[in-house]
Order: C-alpha cells, then structure tokens, then sequence
C-alpha cells in the first residue's frame, strides 16, 4: 500500500504552478506520485485536458455518482465535485498517490474510514503565515481577518482569470466571488493538515517561471514541499492549531 500525498490550499494560491515547477526541478520526486482524478462540473480551463487534470461532466452526471457507495460527492465553491475512493485504493495498491487541489477534498482524504490505515503526508498552501494571521486576528489591531484574506484572494483571481481569459464575464467575476469568499473558512481548517507552507506568490505570480527558475516564496514553497516529500522537515513549514482563529 502506498502513501497519499496531499496538497491542499485556497483557489488561486499557487498549487497548480507549484506542482509543474516539483515535474520541471524535481521529476524523480514527481514521477513517484500518481495523480488523483476528480470528477467535477465546471468547464475545462485552457491548457487543462479532460481524464488528466479532471474528469470533466455535468452536473447532473455527477450528482448521479451520490448512488455509487464509492463516491464522495460535495459541492466545493460552486462546482460538484466527486471522488472515487475505490480508485484512490486501487492507485495506493501500487504506490504513492498524490491529490492537489481544495482542502474539503483533501479533509475527505484525510479523514475517510477506508484509507484510515494508509499513510498520509498531508500540506496547505496558505497566502498568509501564521504571524500575519494571528496579528489580523489580536482584537488590538481592529482588523477584519476575513476581509483582508477575501481581498488578497480576489486580487489574485482576478490576475489570473485575466491571464486566462483577457475580458471577464460576469460568470466570472461571480466565480470570484464565490473562490475568494470560501478562503477564510479553507483557511480555519488549515490545521487539520500535517504542515502549512506560507506563500505568497499564487498562481497569477510571475515568480514561478516567468525567469525560468522560481523565485520569492515561489522558489520557498517548491523547495519546501520538496522538502517534505524527501521526509524532511524544511524551516518555512508550519504547524497551525484551531484556537488561532
């Protein structure tokens, strides 16, 4: 049995770019992982292919997996999404297997009774460390956590939704909304996970590749889970606990 590998974080944080920089610098750790296939409901961003980033289907086709006892089906920031415990077991059977993307998936897998004797390395992707975090949060400094978060994460949404697509639709901007209204919550669930990378560079950064290498907290981050994967533990990883919020 194989070991689950969990990266988890708020939309637009910067866990996509991360693992293409982990395949770019670090293949031998990468090519030891099976990606973990979703199922989910929104249409396919560019560059994205359907049976390798997700399996791509309508809503009705997913809310139809609820019958399937294998499924997990929940509705993650606007979109169904669905998982396939019977396939994480048939992957873990023949090595590690890795899940990137929403902390309410990677909670699932983290805590279902039938991966209950699978080893689990589990990590968050956080735009804020937990110093700013508890500073945002001291009644002393009259700061509303919620919103500045919220903001941080529409700015970098609204990068890369333009990255993406140049004009935006109000679909768009709704999505938006919704991705950068559900980082909070995420983020008070962060402690569930073994280690929390802070990262400030989210996937709208130029940080990641736009001079080949990965720099700032890009460059942090990427080592860091390197870091994890190789069994060490890097100095940038932290450990959160629920009272900080």
């Amino acid at each position: 049995m194989g070991k689950l590998v969990i990266l988890a974080g708020p939309s637009c944080v910067g866990k996509s770019p991360l693992d293409k920089a982990l395949k770019k610098f670090y293949p031998e750790l990468r090519n030891a992982l099976q990606h973990l296939v979703l199922y989910i409901s929104r249409s396919p961003r560019p560059g994205e292919t359907d049976g390798v980033d997700y399996h791509f289907r309508t809503r009705e086709a997913i809310d139809q997996l609820r019958k399937n006892e294998h499924f997990v089906v929940m509705e993650v920031r606007g979109d169904l999404q669905a998982l396939d415990i019977k396939q994480v077991k048939e992957q873990l059977a023949h090595g590690d297997v890795f899940f990137e993307g929403n902390p309410f998936i990677g909670r699932t897998l983290l805590t279902h009774e039938a991966l209950a004797d699978v080893e689990k390395l589990s990590a968050f992707l956080s735009p804020l460390s937990r110093e700013e975090l508890l500073e945002l949060n001291d009644p002393g400094n009259h700061a509303d956590a919620k919103k500045i978060v919220t903001e941080i994460m529409q700015r970098k949404l609204m990068r890369r939704t333009r990255k993406q697509k140049g004009e935006l639709s109000l679909s768009d901007l709704q999505n938006i909304e919704t991705r950068a209204g559900s980082a909070y919550q995420e983020l008070q669930g962060a402690h569930q996970f073994h280690y929390i990378i802070p990262n400030h560079d989210g996937e709208d950064s130029e940080n990641w590749d736009a001079f080949y290498y990965p720099l700032g907290d890009a460059r942090k981050s990427l080592r860091a889970f390197a870091e994890l994967l190789k069994g060490n533990i890097p100095e940038v990883a932290e450990v959160w606990h629920a009272n900080m919020f």
